[in-house]
């Protein structure tokens, strides 16, 4: 990782600063997410929380199977077209990727409100269908918001995903919902939550358009190479619809959860599930952030047969992924009766399961990118794979705990799904790309964050105890762990 430091990769550049300008984008994007759960649950009910949470968790789900694929196939076939020579095609690769997407989105809203009913009965609650029915009309915006910006992450613009996705929708969000809490009436909550999906998608759009008009720089093919030509449909399609139905069997992993807790032990249990995988969810925008950034980088090296530099990228991508991450994840698990008690009082049985999903997550933020990889290699099917058996081990997992240990049995099972999701991939790899994740840069990491965020906090918390605790820990740990990343930003690759 030195040596990448100091060849001055223009390629790393790149990717540091689209994580910079994500990172920047997600530390106020997770912050609102998590204001806008913290209000959800102190102000109204944990039936009308839970309610909510179901009904959104469906949405998603939904907007998963919608989007067929599109946004990661233009992220893959973008990032190729620009280097090798062919990015004159791009406007007809995102019209062939937008339209079939926004059809199926239409559908897929008709269906969600046609069966809205059905699943209404199913949460044992009226209330529920008019929430669905009224997601449903915002479910093509949301396809819509995807696709765009995923077109403008392939040009490595990653401000337009910071700005409307993780700040402006979320702010639009805690906004509108602040203003029903006030009300006091949960009945407006639904389309507080989907409506500025709607503003996020016309800007995404207008943003976009100003990169294709202007045309974003393209290299000249390898070796001088005559351009590459348009992509077509069936090249397009045979790679994004493996992912569609992987990216769909993703979110039923990190979202069925919540509809399996509520079906199997009710809305109330969904509530404290989903308060306590907030903080997952807070640390996935930060992982995101890299994500986001590194993929395009990946497509192009891999695109070229540039093996060195997908490992030098993996091993720093995961360095990078657990010094954002892993602060948080540990802080958590040491303070986990106090974390769930911003929730509110009711909210502190959601501790253990807290615990379990802390756990897990540093696991998984140990084992980086290569699912990310696998799919970059245009190995669609295998990821299929892999998407499908996690989402089979979380569905198993819930239907056997769930009805036992309420929220913490659903922690479990999401663990167990995601660590096969994000393992599999290093073995399957290991033919084609061997990814080594304990190398010195992540061992540097987990160093430091174990060091500031580990030990520091069962000192303090021995000595002072309860929130004091908490901020002090947080508080010093942040300095002393900001000091050594800084210390150590050769090692981790943060020189460029």
């Amino acid at each position: 990782m030195t040596e990448l430091a100091e060849r001055g990769n223009p390629g790393m550049r790149r990717v540091l600063r689209g994580g910079a300008v994500n990172m920047a984008g997600a530390v106020v994007g997770a912050g609102l997410n998590l204001a806008l759960i913290v209000a959800i649950t102190r102000v109204f009910t944990q039936e009308a929380a839970g309610l909510l949470f179901s009904a959104t968790s469906v949405f998603l789900i939904a907007a998963a199977v919608a989007n067929v694929g599109a946004p990661d196939g233009l992220v893959y076939f973008i990032a190729r077209l620009r280097v090798l020579g062919g990015a004159g095609t791009v406007p007809r690769l995102v019209r062939l990727a937008t339209v079939p997407a926004v059809l199926v989105a239409c559908a897929a809203a008709v269906l969600m409100a046609a069966f809205a009913g059905p699943m209404a009965d199913a949460l044992g609650t009226d209330d529920a269908a008019v929430y669905l029915r009224l997601l449903a009309v915002f479910l093509p915006f949301a396809v819509l918001l995807d696709t765009a910006l995923a077109a403008t992450r392939a040009h490595h613009t990653m401000a337009a995903t910071a700005l409307l996705d993780k700040v402006g929708r979320p702010l639009a969000q805690v906004g509108l919902v602040g203003a029903i809490a006030l009300s006091g009436s949960a009945g407006a909550l639904a389309l507080a939550w989907a409506g500025p999906y709607l503003p996020a998608a016309v800007l995404a759009w207008f943003w976009l358009g100003r990169i294709l008009r202007r045309g974003a720089p393209a290299g000249p093919g390898p070796e001088g190479a005559p351009p590459t030509g348009p992509v077509s449909p069936a090249e397009f399609w045979s790679f994004s619809l493996p992912r569609a139905v992987a990216g769909v069997a993703q979110m039923g992993v990190q979202r069925g959860g919540v509809v399996l807790t509520a079906l199997l032990g009710g809305l109330t249990g969904a509530a404290v599930f989903t308060a306590a995988t907030r903080v997952m969810v807070v640390g996935q925008f930060g992982a995101q952030t890299v994500l986001s950034a590194a993929q395009p980088r990946f497509a192009e090296q891999l695109a070229t047969g540039d093996h060195d530099g997908v490992r030098a990228l993996y091993a720093a991508g995961t360095s990078w992924l657990m010094c954002l991450t892993w602060p948080l994840y540990l802080t958590a698990l040491v303070f986990a009766p106090e974390v769930m008690g911003v929730f509110g009082a009711e909210y502190a049985a959601g501790a253990s399961a807290l615990v379990v999903i802390c756990a897990g997550q540093l696991a998984a933020s140990l084992l980086g990118m290569g699912d990310l990889i696998l799919t970059m290699t245009g190995r669609t099917g295998v990821n299929l794979f892999n998407n499908l058996l996690a989402l089979a081990v979380s569905v198993v997992g819930c239907l056997l705990l769930v009805p036992a240990a309420g929220a913490t049995g659903g922690a479990l099972a999401l663990v167990a799904a995601v660590l096969v999701r994000k393992g599999l991939p290093l073995w399957q790899l290991r033919s084609h790309l061997v990814l080594r994740p304990l190398g010195r840069p992540v061992l540097v990491a987990m160093g430091c964050c174990l060091l500031w965020f580990g030990g520091l906090p069962l000192v303090v918390g021995h000595l002072l105890g309860g929130g004091t605790a908490l901020a002090v820990s947080v508080a010093l740990g942040s300095i002393g762990h900001l000091g050594t990343v800084w210390a150590c930003r050769g090692v981790l690759g943060l020189r460029n």
